[in-house]
């Protein structure tokens, strides 16, 4: 028995299929999802979603969001997501260090402009702590169905 997971960020589905369970960081805490689970609606800390089937993980990182789980189907709506077999790492890393100096520089007048550097540096801090801590062992391999 599998439920049907899809991830999706603001620019793209970034994974649809059928999956053994699906683990997400939701706001109380990290949560496994099982076929024929109570329905439940939740938001999404920074994080990673752990997509599973017959044994084989697939991991995404997910800068915040949603998640409605469904009996039958969970959807995952997130504000940032990507495979951590896709993410660049030097383009990480060089987005953390850009935005560390801006933040270093002080604190610019527009209350906005901070938050969203501050936004920057957290992404820019998960994907690389995802691909250090889940890419490294190649234990990836890909299901999805798109």
């Amino acid at each position: 028995m599998t439920i049907r997971c899809e991830i999706v960020s603001q620019d793209r589905t970034v994974f649809t299929g059928d999956v053994d369970i699906v683990v997400l960081p939701g706001a109380a805490g990290e949560m496994g999802i099982l076929p024929k689970h109570a329905p439940v609606l939740t938001t999404l800390k920074y994080g990673v979603v752990r997509v599973r089937k017959d044994g084989k993980e697939e991991i995404f990182a997910v800068a915040g969001g949603v998640a409605e789980v469904q009996p039958d189907i969970i959807t995952i709506l997130a504000d940032a997501a990507e495979n951590v077999v896709e993410i660049d790492e030097n383009r990480a890393d060089a987005a953390r260090k850009r935005a560390e100096e801006m933040l270093k520089n002080g604190s610019p007048a527009d209350t906005d402009a901070y938050l969203a550097m501050e936004a920057a540096l957290r992404r820019s801090n998960l994907r690389l702590d995802a691909v250090r801590r889940y890419r490294k062992g190649g234990s990836q391999i890909h299901i999805s169905e798109n």
